[in-house]
């Protein structure tokens, strides 16, 4: 009897372990869903500043350069260009360089849709350590530094350009051309403002060399008495 209790009770453990083994598994919980990528702020332009922070140019021209652009983003015009357009607003960001692979942001990308936000760009220019001219002045290495800017800037516009204030030629690094060349094919429209108090002839330069993309152009100053006025005549055309 004993053998027939254990006979039947080892057969039903041996019915039982497919069963046992065919348990279904604890379901995972869901993974979280991905979190969307931030969205691009809208504005009408994204621009890049560059100012010339070579050892070529004049001793003190680069705090002169970035006192001129506090002056005229406190300009009324350059104010009511900034807020005239369909999405209310620019983004800017300032940029110093001087040799190959230099380029260094003095200050980041950041909205401009009002005066007071233009008044507040103005002070931070003013307030920003720029430090020293030196090194040599290659300008083609500036515009490929300056496109990779435009990456993950936050903001998404119709137009991107790069605007480069200097009063002196590329010594160094890429050749102008080339860099000119990858702007236009990504879009992006590089201008220029040419201080033409060491050589007379760069506005020709800055034309053949330097500028590119839709609706490019230079505008020039004589000397450091116009430069303020044409820099806002600049950036306006620029921005409207």
């Amino acid at each position: 009897m004993r053998r027939r209790h254990f006979a039947g009770w080892l057969a039903g453990a041996l019915l039982a372990r497919p069963l046992l083994a065919q348990t279904p598994e604890p379901t995972p919980p869901p993974s979280p869903e991905p979190k969307p990528a931030p969205a691009e702020e809208p504005v009408d332009l994204e621009l890049v500043l560059l100012v010339d922070a070579s050892a070529s140019i004049t001793t003190g021209a680069l705090d002169f350069q970035l006192r001129g652009h506090a002056a005229a983003f406190r300009d009324e015009k350059v104010k009511a260009a900034i807020a005239a357009g369909p999405r209310g607003g620019i983004a800017v960001t300032l940029a110093r360089f001087d040799g190959p692979r230099s380029l260094k942001v003095l200050l980041p990308w950041r909205r401009l849709a009002t005066a007071a936000d233009a008044d507040a760009f103005a002070e931070a220019v003013l307030a920003t350590p720029a430090g020293q001219e030196t090194g040599s002045t290659a300008i083609g290495s500036a515009v490929l530094d300056a496109l990779e800017l435009f990456k993950g800037s936050g903001f998404d516009s119709p137009r991107q350009t790069i605007d480069i204030v200097s009063n002196g030629f590329s010594n160094a690094g890429i050749d102008p051309t080339l860099a000119r060349d990858e702007a236009e094919a990504a879009h992006v429209t590089v201008n220029a403002l040419v201080i033409l108090d060491e050589y007379d002839w760069l506005e020709g330069y800055y034309r053949q060399q330097v500028i590119g993309g839709i609706g490019a152009f230079v505008r020039t100053a004589e000397g450091r008495d116009s430069f303020i006025q044409a820099l806002i005549a600049k950036l306006i055309d620029e921005i409207v």
